[in-house]
């Protein structure tokens, strides 16, 4: 069955699609302060606010600010792109960048940002096609999604619109539960270059220790430049691309806000679970979360006691290390929030809502009787296969490193070619520039240990027999003995595997990964039994949500394609404390007070003195004359959306969203608008720092201010 669904009217929660917005959306958007119609935010065929609004590098979102391409993103989003560009001798993640000129700034390899060009609805052809394979199969349909048919249709689209828009990029995505399909068409720009970033000190200002937490002072944005040919079209790193000129960038606003205020964000929020069922959610906190709380918090110690020790290692590691502490964090506090207000049963109790409301009509009840049968069924069948994979994936796939080398390399033949030998050696150079084997020998000790601990007998790899029989069961030893014996450690392990072509059958990390790919593939196969059935019955589970409330507005979840949220600036209260809606530059230096006692509170000197001195001249807020830091608006946002630009009613930018709060970690599965908040560094924050700390008045002068 297709399902028409309406946009629209809740203030604060949505994440809305911009060629979606109806009247009676537009109407709640302009009564809260906006000033500009749908047609000025989406415009297809025209300039709207969706041109200055960016996918940056399929992970974050970002905005061009002005007329030479310029763009805003997070500093966190950006932090890989400065890790790589960093070394011991020239440690620019560690003291900030700021270049003075165009040719100072530099490009960052493997980055690049996408625009959407426009979003197509293409439910019915997807639904047409799989319906034509259904009456040829008529077997295949039956309780099941048809994942393997399903992305060949939606390959297929994408085949088309790819061949109508030859220039550009195509990628058709489910929405509403596998209930309707767009494409989404993007113009794609690789040639990305750093222009500025604070400290890492700065940037990351609070770290582990404010990481999802209010009230905050980071000052999260790093700056980039798009380089296009002298026509504007996307082209690969040559020093003679020029800067872009966009179609449309937005303006910055220095006139600050007061709680009230309209505020919206727009971008790409990545993954949310809104609809999911009890069941799932279950699995989410106890298996999955759980796994990540676990393994991460050993890796992270091993690590950050080497990165600690050697600077070197510590910028080697500083991207890998952040990127998984902030997953680590987000799973801690959503295991929390989801205890402390009841997530589950608030689930349980709109299912028996739904219950009763499908009992009472045969056809319905035809349709929608066995989902919840099926879903508790089939979640508890593969809930210790799924935890074991969780715990399998941390340890072994994201969590001990040296098998990428093997797994990358024993999928290339022996006698590769000049051009397959480069790309190897550019593959290997990649991975050795970010990693040292004496911390991965320590990390596969402890987690090899761990992982024995947590799951049961029948999911550890064979290699548990190798560990047994040869090295009394002490992982310390066989890890030690792994490292001291494989080529793989450098990347010489290239020449080194063609001269000795026997190395993939001797080597010990080969032996290794092979194991581990066998672990993985059983694990796998033991989920697979329950998936489509589950999958199945929670796509039904949406459908009978959005056909019991046909008349109540409902957003998609989300699924890192382009997003509006709107609401306005807010404060909130937890408990029987109340958090206000902004930071100021004294509550900076008071937790930089307690940096002896805080490492993540560790400020340089020089900023020190500078926000001392207290001349925040333009940059000021109006009422107060004080730099306001970061504030918060309760815009519904999710990871992906970091970097994302925060408008005021005028479309005019006032922020980057970074962060959300403690209290509704639980936000990817329910939204919770007393509590829900969205974190923003204010880009008078942002524009004070380029211009009295980096002294990069260019950048002001662009931006036109």
């Amino acid at each position: 069955m297709l399902l028409t669904v309406s946009l629209a009217s809740h203030a604060d929660e949505g994440m809305w699609m911009l060629n979606r917005i109806d009247q009676q959306t537009a109407d709640v958007m302009k009564g809260l302060g906006l000033k500009l119609s749908p047609r000025q935010l989406y415009d297809p065929d025209g300039v709207s606010l969706k041109d200055c609004v960016v996918d940056f590098c399929d992970f974050c979102s970002g905005v061009v600010v002005s007329p030479e391409g310029l763009v805003f993103t997070n500093h966190h989003c950006g932090f890989s792109g400065i890790q790589k560009l960093s070394t011991p001798e020239d440690d620019i993640l560690k003291n900030g960048f700021a270049a003075k000129s165009y040719e100072e700034e530099r490009p960052v390899e493997g980055f690049f940002v996408r625009f959407l060009d426009r979003t197509v609805d293409c439910t019915s052809r997807i639904m047409l096609a799989m319906d034509s394979i259904y009456k040829a199969n008529p077997g295949v349909a039956a309780k099941t999604l048809d994942s393997e048919n399903l992305d060949s249709v939606m390959t297929a689209v994408e085949r088309e619109y790819t061949r109508a828009y030859p220039d550009r990029y195509c990628l058709v995505k489910s929405y509403y539960g596998g209930n309707a399909y767009f494409a989404s068409i993007y113009k794609t720009y690789n040639d990305v270059r750093l222009v500025f970033a604070p400290t890492q000190a700065m940037g990351k200002f609070g770290g582990d220790t404010d990481n999802w937490m209010w009230p905050r002072q980071t000052c999260d944005f790093s700056v980039f430049r798009i380089y296009a040919d002298k026509d504007g079209n996307p082209v690969e790193y040559s020093k003679d691309n020029v800067p872009l000129k966009p179609k449309r960038y937005a303006k910055v606003s220095l006139d600050g806000f007061q709680p009230g205020d309209f505020c919206m964000t727009v971008g790409y929020p990545g993954s949310t679970d809104r609809y999911l069922s009890s069941y799932g959610i279950q699995e989410r906190t106890e298996a999955i979360n759980t796994a990540m709380i676990d393994v991460r918090g050993k890796k992270q110690e091993v690590w950050k006691r080497w990165m600690k020790s050697d600077r070197a290692i510590g910028i080697k590691y500083a991207s890998k290390y952040a990127s998984s502490s902030n997953y680590w964090k987000n799973s801690i506090g959503m295991n929390k929030a989801v205890a402390d207000l009841d997530v589950v049963g608030q689930k349980q109790r709109l299912e028996q809502d739904i219950r009763q409301w499908y009992g009472q009509d045969k056809q319905l009840t035809a349709r929608f009787g066995s989902v919840f049968d099926e879903l508790e069924t089939g979640y508890k069948n593969r809930f210790d296969p799924v935890r074991a994979n969780a715990f399998f994936s941390e340890t072994f796939m994201r969590g001990i490193e040296i098998r990428r080398v093997a797994a990358a390399i024993a999928s290339k033949p022996m006698d590769m070619d000049s051009t397959e030998m480069a790309v190897a050696r550019e593959q290997a150079k990649s991975f050795f520039k970010d990693y040292d084997p004496r911390v991965d020998e320590e990390t596969m000790a402890v987690l090899l240990a761990n992982y024995r601990q947590q799951v049961a007998a029948e999911y550890l790899p064979s290699i548990y027999n190798t560990i047994d029989s040869l090295y009394g069961g002490d992982t310390k030893a066989y890890a030690h003995d792994l490292f001291s014996r494989t080529v793989l450690k450098d990347i010489s392990c290239v020449d080194s595997l063609l001269v000795d072509s026997t190395l993939k059958e001797t080597d010990p990390v080969f032996l290794y990964n092979e194991s581990i790919t066998e672990g993985r593939t059983k694990i796998q196969n033991r989920i697979r039994e329950d998936r489509a059935t589950i999958d199945y019955n929670e796509h039904l589970l949406t459908q009978a949500i959005l056909e019991r409330e046909q008349e109540t507005p409902h957003y998609s979840d989300a699924n890192f394609s382009l997003r509006l949220s709107y609401g306005f600036i807010q404060d909130y209260t937890a408990g029987s404390q109340h958090f206000d809606y902004y930071t100021n530059a004294q509550s900076l230096l008071d937790k930089a007070a307690r940096q002896d006692e805080i490492d993540d509170y560790r400020l340089e000197d020089d900023i020190v003195k500078l926000l001392q001195q207290r001349d925040f001249g333009r940059y000021a807020d109006a009422k107060d004359g004080d730099l306001h830091l970061c504030f918060l608006s309760n815009n519904d946002i999710t990871g992906g959306n970091s970097g994302s630009p925060m408008f005021n009613g005028r479309g005019e930018l006032i922020g980057l969203a970074f962060d959300g709060n403690w209290e509704a970690m639980s936000g990817d599965i329910t939204f919770n608008p007393d509590l829900q908040r969205c974190i923003g560094v204010d880009i008078r924050y942002v524009l004070y720092c380029i211009d009295r700390w980096g002294k990069t008045d260019r950048l002001i002068k662009e931006l036109g201010r």
